[in-house]
């Protein structure tokens, strides 16, 4: 099993829900978060007043995928959040040791 975290631009939320659903993907959890990569924020300019947004809001999306369905996953969320412009996201692939569904007690890809 896999957890697959991706960091992606919030305005392509959708498109990338969308693909993981074509994909098999039953569940994904999203988080607000704010960072920043090479892009390294921008100035703004308020009230007369310039200043630097070094954090950018971006979404964070954890997903638990069997093993197998994992490079569908990375290939949809890929596909689905690129602009071909530079902030696009990443995607960070980490083994799951256990998942126990809490309801039921399954556990392994069964809880999945």
């Amino acid at each position: 099993m896999k957890l697959i975290t991706a960091i992606i631009k919030p305005f392509k939320i959708d498109e990338v829900r969308e693909a993981l659903g074509e994909v098999g993907v039953q569940g994904v959890t999203a988080t607000e978060v704010k960072g920043f990569g090479r892009q390294k924020g921008h100035t703004e300019l308020y009230r007369g007043a310039e200043y630097i947004v070094d954090f950018l809001p971006k979404l964070k999306l954890e997903i638990a995928v069997a093993d197998e369905q994992t490079q569908a996953v990375i290939e949809a969320i890929s596909k689905a959040a690129s602009t071909g412009k530079i902030g696009d996201g990443k995607v960070f692939v980490t083994d799951l040791e256990q998942v126990v569904r809490i309801r039921t007690g399954e556990t392994g890809e069964e809880a999945l």
